[in-house]
C-alpha cells in the first residue's frame, strides 16, 4: 500500500492541482445559473435543519443532491455561507475526476504508458473546459456520474479480484444512475463485461449480483426522494424524460426538422435570434431512443461476439460506454456543451487502455470540438443554423467510426489508412535464446 501511494503521489498531486483550477475558474458564483434555480432551494433547507423540505424541493436530479448532501453541511463548521455551500457539493464531483485520473494513469504506468501520456490523460480527468462549463452552469454532477460509469466499466472487467469487484461495479452503476437517469446506457457496458470477464459457471450468478446491488444501491438513494415528495419528484422525473419540443439547442441531429417563427426566449428573457421551434414529435421520442439506442448498441454487441466466438474485452465495453454517450449528444433535443462530457471521459478510458505509450490523441480533439463549436462559434454570432451544421458535420462522422471500430475493427482500420490485421501479416515471435525478433512468413 505505501509503495502505491508513493508511485502515485506525483498524479495525485497534478490532479489536485487540476480540481484547484477548475474550481477557481468554474466556482465564482452561482448567479444566473441553474444551481441558482434548481438546487439551492433545496441546499438551504438542508442546511437549516429541514431535512424532509431538503426531499421535496429536490430536483428532477435529486438523486445527486442525496449523495452530495453531507458535503453540504461541511460549510457549518466554519460558518460559510450559501456561495461555501455551492463551493462544496460540486468537491465531491471534482475528486471523482481527479482519482478516475490518476487510476487511469497507473493502470497506464503498468502497461508501459509514457510520464507524458500519463500527465495528459491526468489533465483531461482533472480539468479540462468541458469540465469547467458544467461547473460554470451548475451542472457538477455531470462529472460524477461519468466517473461512476467510467468506473463501474473498469470494475467489471477485473474478474481476478472476485465478487468483491462484481459487487462493487453493480454499486458504482448504481449510485450512477440515481445520481442522473442518462447512466442508463452504461448499464448494457456494465452487465456485458461483468457476464464476459466470468467464469461460464458464474456467469449468470455475477450479471444478477451486479444488477442487483446496482439497483439496490440506486433504490437507496431514491427511495427517501419518493417517499418524502409525496409524487412530486417522480412526476418531474417523468416531465424531464421527454424533452420539450418548443425550444431545443442547435447542436443536436433534429434541428432542421424545426421551423423558425415567432422569436425564441431563453431563461431570465434573453432573446434567441435564429432560433427555431422544435416540433413535438423530436421532444416526444428523443429521450425514449437515448435509452433504446443504449441498450440495442448493448445487444448488438454480445450477438456479434457471441457469433465470432469472442468475450466482450474491456476495451469494448468502454469503446461501447463512448458511443451510447456521443449518441445521446445527438439524439438529445436539449444538447449542451457539458453533456459530452461523460463521452469524453468514457472515450479517453478506452483510448488509453490499450498498450500504446502515445497520449490520447483523439480524446485531446474531442476536447477541443465541442468547446469550440458549441461554445465560442457561438459567442461569436455564428448563427444557430451554422452551429448545427458544424455539429453534424463531426459528431456524425465520428459515430460512425465508432461504430465500425466497434463492430467492425478490421474495416475501421482499413478505413483509418492502416493495414489489415489477419493471418496474412508475418508473424512475430520471440527467440528467448537470441532475444530478438524471428519474423516468419
Amino acid at each position: 500500500m505505501g509503495q502505491r501511494l508513493r508511485e502515485n503521489a506525483l498524479c495525485a498531486s497534478f490532479a489536485a492541482a487540476g480540481c484547484a483550477a477548475m474550481a477557481w475558474l468554474g466556482l465564482y458564483g452561482f448567479a444566473w445559473n441553474d444551481y441558482e434555480v434548481e438546487s439551492k432551494p433545496a441546499f438551504d433547507a438542508l442546511t437549516h435543519g429541514h431535512l424532509l423540505t431538503f426531499l421535496r424541493l429536490a430536483p428532477a436530479y435529486g438523486g445527486s443532491l442525496v449523495e452530495r448532501a453531507p458535503f453540504a453541511l461541511l460549510p457549518e463548521l466554519w460558518g460559510g455561507g450559501a456561495l461555501a455551500v455551492y463551493r462544496a457539493v460540486a468537491v465531491p464531483c471534482l475528486l471523482a475526476g481527479a482519482l478516475l485520473g490518476v487510476w487511469l494513469a497507473a493502470r497506464m504506468r503498468t502497461s508501459g504508458g509514457s510520464t507524458f501520456a500519463r500527465a495528459v490523460t491526468v489533465a483531461l480527468c482533472a480539468a479540462n473546459p468541458l469540465t469547467l462549463s458544467a461547473l460554470e452552469l451548475g451542472h457538477p454532477e455531470e462529472l460524477l456520474g461519468a466517473c461512476l460509469c467510467v468506473g463501474a466499466v473498469l470494475l467489471a472487467c477485473r474478474p481476478s479480484r472476485g465478487w468483491r469487484v462484481t459487487v462493487g461495479a453493480g454499486a458504482l452503476l448504481g449510485l450512477a444512475i440515481a445520481n442522473k437517469e442518462w447512466a442508463l446506457l452504461a448499464a448494457g457496458p456494465v452487465l456485458l463485461a461483468v457476464a464476459s470477464h466470468a467464469r461460464p459457471s458464474r456467469r449468470r450468478r455475477s450479471t444478477l449480483v451486479c444488477l442487483t446491488t446496482a439497483g439496490a444501491a440506486a433504490t437507496l438513494v431514491l427511495a427517501p426522494l419518493l417517499l418524502a415528495s409525496s409524487g412530486s419528484f417522480l412526476a418531474s422525473a417523468r416531465a424531464v424524460s421527454v424533452a420539450p419540443g418548443a425550444l431545443f439547442q442547435p447542436w443536436q441531429l433534429w434541428w432542421f426538422f424545426g421551423s423558425h417563427g415567432r422569436l425564441m426566449h431563453a431563461q431570465f428573457g434573453i432573446p434567441l435570434h435564429g432560433y427555431r421551434t422544435g416540433p413535438a414529435w423530436a421532444g416526444a421520442i428523443s429521450h425514449p431512443l437515448i435509452v433504446l439506442v443504449g441498450l440495442g448498441l448493448a445487444g448488438i454487441l454480445w450477438l456479434v461476439r457471441r457469433r465470432s466466438g469472442h468475450v466482450v474485452s474491456e476495451r469494448d465495453a468502454l469503446l461501447a460506454l463512448a458511443l451510447a454517450l456521443l449518441l445521446r449528444c445527438v439524439l438529445d433535443t436539449w444538447d449542451i456543451g457539458y453533456y459530452m462530457l461523460p463521452c469524453l471521459l468514457a472515450l479517453l478510458a478506452w483510448e488509453v487502455s490499450g498498450a500504446s505509450a502515445r497520449p490520447p490523441i483523439l480524446t485531446l480533439t474531442l476536447v477541443v470540438l465541442p468547446w469550440f463549436v458549441l461554445q465560442e462559434i457561438s459567442v461569436h454570432g455564428a448563427s444557430p443554423d451554422t452551429q448545427a451544421a458544424l455539429f453534424l458535420a463531426w459528431a456524425l462522422p465520428l459515430a460512425s467510426w465508432l461504430c465500425l471500430r466497434l463492430f467492425l475493427p478490421g474495416r475501421a482500420r482499413l478505413a483509418a489508412g492502416g493495414r489489415r490485421d489477419d493471418g496474412a501479416r508475418a508473424q512475430e515471435t520471440t527467440v528467448s535464446a537470441f532475444g530478438r525478433l524471428v519474423s516468419t512468413s
